[in-house]
């Protein structure tokens, strides 16, 4: 990015942040339904899970934090589709204003609110009993992770606002990713499953970066789950990166 890229982004950033802090309540939902999650699994259905000599909180918890970003990205959708529904972006056109700086302006803003998401729901699991034995570079590779995540899924987000005809079509597209991590190792080891969802809830993208999550809280060594995941993370980032830049520009054409 240049310079000047970068002021504008800085600039449209702070204005979608100071529409976030006007209606905190969307942070406030997209960390309920995941904490909702918690109290369900740990407290009702978790005693008759079992997951070895690991606490079922400890062993639910990366799954659920990968929830709350896809819970969280769709309000970042539905925010971009206000925006193009309102005429903001024909605005900008006629201002001297990168092209890219109110998509990317989208992006961390998505960071910034599911941060707050995350930290939240991670204070509720702390409350409910989750412990971790992780070290400082273990916790600095899972917030790296979780930042990774949260990007490849917001560029999904993009395009999802940049294509919906309406809002609910806007918001619809994060669905199918809050549902993946149920047929997955988020909730239940995998070789608990039939043979056909085992197979499947082993080689989709959410089971490798779950698994990896937990070894690193756990303080355990990571296998190669952690190439997989990173494999998986950034294949989406850029497929979601390049249709998104694809589709904005036949938007504002």
């Amino acid at each position: 990015m240049s310079m000047h890229t970068l002021t504008d982004t800085a600039a449209l950033t702070g204005r979608s942040l100071r529409h976030i802090l006007r209606s905190p309540d969307t942070i406030m939902t997209t960390a309920v339904m995941p904490i909702g999650i918690l109290l369900l699994f740990v407290f009702v259905l978790g005693g008759a899970i079992e997951t070895g000599s690991q606490s079922y909180i400890d062993y639910l918890l990366p799954g659920i934090l990968l929830i709350t970003i896809a819970s969280g990205v769709s309000y970042t959708a539905y925010r971009l589709f206000l925006d193009l529904q309102g005429g903001i972006f024909e605005r900008f056109q006629s201002m001297p204003i990168a092209r890219s700086s109110a998509l990317w302006a989208h992006v961390l803003t998505s960071l910034v609110a599911n941060g707050v998401s995350l930290a939240l729901v991670v204070g509720a699991a702390v409350l409910m009993g989750f412990r971790s034995g992780a070290g400082i570079l273990a916790w600095v590779a899972v917030v790296g992770i979780l930042f990774l995540f949260t990007v490849s899924l917001t560029w999904l987000a993009v395009l999802a606002g940049l294509s919906a005809k309406t809002a609910d079509g806007a918001i619809a597209f994060s669905y199918p990713l809050i549902f993946l991590p149920f047929i997955s190792s988020a909730f239940v080891p995998t070789d608990t499953m039939p043979g056909p969802v085992a197979w499947f809830a082993q080689y989709q993208p959410v089971t490798p970066i779950v698994d990896t999550i937990r070894a690193l809280l756990a303080g355990q060594p990571v296998d190669a789950d952690i190439w997989i995941a990173l494999a998986w993370m950034l294949a989406i980032l850029v497929v979601g990166y390049v249709l998104a830049m694809l589709q904005y520009r036949r938007r504002i054409r």
